[in-house]
C-alpha cells in the first residue's frame, strides 16, 4: 500500500488538473497566493468554494462532485475536521491524490483516501515542496 508523503515529487510532475478545496477570492490568504503560484505554473487550477463565484479568472464549483471532468488532485485548504467529507467526495470523484496543506492533519482521512489508492500528503505547503524541488521547476 502507498505510503504518506512518498510520492510528492511524482505528485508535483505529473498532476496538473488541480481542485483547490477552500480556495479564497481573498488575495492576502495563503489558498489565494498557491492556487497563484500553481497558475502561473502551468497547472490548472479549479476552485472549490460555495461562497464564490470564481477566483484567479476560472469557476469555483460548490463541491469536488460538481466539477466536470476527472482531478488529479485535490489540494485541502480547509479545517482538518472538514477533510473526512473532502476526501469522501475525492474517492467518489476518482481523484488521484490528496494534498493536506500545512498544519492541516488528519490521520482518519488520509488512512482513508491511502487505502481507496490515492497519494497523500499531509501537513506540506504545496508551494514550498514545488519549490524546493529543482527537477519540477526547471523541467
Amino acid at each position: 500500500m502507498k505510503k504518506l508523503n512518498e510520492n510528492i515529487e511524482h505528485i508535483i510532475k505529473n498532476h496538473k488538473r488541480i481542485a483547490v478545496v477552500g480556495l479564497s477570492d481573498k488575495p492576502y490568504r495563503s489558498s489565494f497566493g498557491i492556487a497563484l503560484l500553481m497558475q502561473q505554473a502551468g497547472y490548472q487550477i479549479i476552485p472549490v468554494n460555495p461562497n464564490v463565484d470564481e477566483v484567479l479568472g476560472e469557476k469555483s464549483y460548490p463541491s469536488l462532485l460538481d466539477i466536470p471532468g476527472d482531478i488529479d488532485l485535490v489540494d485541502v485548504f480547509r479545517r482538518a475536521e472538514e477533510v473526512d467529507a473532502v476526501v469522501d467526495q475525492a474517492i467518489q470523484k476518482g481523484a488521484k491524490a490528496l494534498w493536506m496543506q500545512s498544519g492541516i492533519v488528519n490521520h482518519t482521512a488520509a488512512q482513508k483516501a491511502l487505502e481507496a489508492g490515492m497519494d497523500v500528503v499531509m501537513d506540506r505547503c504545496w508551494g514550498v515542496e514545488y519549490r524546493m524541488n529543482p527537477a519540477v521547476v526547471n523541467a
